[in-house]
C-alpha cells in the first residue's frame, strides 16, 4: 500500500480508508483488482471488525451507508436502495457518508496508473450490473479526484438532506451517463440547480465547513473499519448491527433489516409505471425492472412502448438508456 493513496477497484468501486496512513509495502494481492461478482476489492491486512460507532435515531432502524460519487458498485446497487426506501423507508432511515474513493492519481499499481486505464473497467461493470455506465469519461474529460463532488454533497446536506440525496443521484447520472467531469464547479452547480439547492450557498459551504464535515466522514469510516464500498451498517437503538459489504441482491439488505428488527412490516407501494416515475423521475431499465418486479426483458419492452407513447423520454448511452418522465 502507498501512503495517502486511493484504493480503487478495477472499476473504481472500492476504497480502503485505513490504507491512507499505512507505510509502503509489497503485497501479492493487488487491491486495484477485484471480483465483480462480489462488487468488492479486498485489501490485504485490513481489520474487518466494525465498531458500533453510531446508534439508530428516531426510526427503529438506521442504515449507515458509506459511498462515493464515482463508486460504480454503489451505482450498481441503486435499484436495491430505491426499493428499500419504498418498502422500509417509514421505519428505516438511510444516513449517507462519503468515503473518499479517489484523492488523486499519485500512484501506479497493477496496470492502473492514469484515468484512461479505468475506462474499459467501467464498461465491463456496466454490463455486469445491467446499469448504464459510459467509461469514456476517463478518456474525454477525466476526473482528477472524487473529493470535490464528495465535499459538495456534504455542503448540500447542510441545506436539505433529501435534496442532497437527489443531488448525489444527479451527480452520478452526470458522470456515469453524461460523461461529465463532476469535479468542475459548473457541473456541480448544474446538479445543484436541478436538485433545487441554492448553488451560491452551496459554493460558500463548499469552500467552508463542508470540507470539515467530509473529513469527519473519513474519520468515521476509519473508526467503523470501512475498507471498501459500498459498506452498509444496519443498526437498532441499542447499537446492535448487521454489516452488508459490497453489491448484493435485494434480499441481502432486506435480511439485514429483519435480523435487526424482526417485527418490521414491509410497506406496499404502487408498481404501475406512473407511480414509479412519480417516486423517481429518472429510472434505468434495471431499476424499473426491480421496482415493478418484472423481468429485465419485459421492462425493456414496457419502457420502449411508453417512449413511443411520448410519456417518457430516453437518454441513450452506449451501455443502456436512462428513462425520464416527461
Amino acid at each position: 500500500m502507498l501512503n495517502k493513496i486511493p484504493i480503487i477497484l478495477s472499476l473504481l468501486v472500492s476504497f480502503s480508508v485505513q490504507a491512507q496512513n499505512k507505510p509502503r509495502m509489497e503485497s501479492t494481492t493487488n487491491p486495484l483488482l477485484c471480483n465483480p461478482e462480489t462488487g468488492i476489492c479486498e485489501i490485504p491486512g485490513t481489520d474487518t471488525n466494525a465498531s458500533n460507532a453510531i446508534h439508530a435515531g428516531k426510526k427503529p432502524v438506521k442504515i449507515i451507508y458509506f459511498t462515493d460519487p464515482i463508486c460504480s458498485s454503489c451505482w450498481g446497487i441503486e435499484p436495491q436502495l430505491r426499493k428499500l426506501k419504498l418498502e422500509y423507508g417509514d421505519q428505516a432511515e438511510i444516513e449517507y457518508h462519503m468515503g473518499g474513493l479517489l484523492p488523486d492519481w499519485s500512484y501506479n499499481s497493477g496496470g492502473i496508473s492514469k484515468p484512461s486505464d479505468v475506462a474499459h473497467h467501467w464498461d465491463e461493470v456496466s454490463l455486469h450490473y445491467k446499469m448504464p455506465i459510459d467509461g469514456d469519461v476517463w478518456l474525454e474529460d477525466p476526473l482528477s479526484s472524487s473529493y470535490p463532488p464528495s465535499i459538495a454533497f456534504k455542503a448540500a446536506q447542510l441545506q436539505n438532506n433529501q435534496k442532497a440525496i437527489q443531488f448525489l443521484r444527479i451527480l452520478r447520472e452526470q458522470v456515469f451517463l453524461q460523461k461529465k467531469n463532476i469535479t468542475k464547479w459548473e457541473v456541480i452547480a448544474e446538479a445543484a440547480a436541478k436538485a433545487g439547492l441554492d448553488a451560491q450557498q452551496l459554493k460558500m459551504d463548499f469552500d467552508g465547513k463542508a470540507n470539515t464535515l467530509f473529513q469527519e466522514d473519513l474519520a468515521l469510516a476509519r473508526k467503523m473499519g470501512v475498507r471498501g464500498f459500498p459498506s452498509i451498517f444496519i443498526m437498532d437503538s441499542t447499537g446492535k448491527s448487521e454489516f452488508v459489504y459490497g453489491s448484493k441482491p435485494y434480499a441481502a439488505y432486506e435480511d439485514g433489516i429483519r435480523k435487526i428488527f424482526p417485527q418490521i412490516v414491509k410497506a406496499s407501494y404502487q408498481k404501475e409505471w406512473e407511480n414509479l416515475f412519480s417516486y423517481y423521475p429518472t429510472l434505468t431499465t434495471r431499476e424499473f425492472a426491480e421496482l415493478s418486479e418484472v423481468p429485465f426483458s419485459v421492462a425493456e419492452i414496457m419502457l420502449e412502448k411508453l417512449e413511443e407513447g411520448k410519456v417518457l423520454s430516453k437518454f441513450v448511452t452506449k451501455n443502456g438508456p436512462l428513462w425520464i418522465r416527461i
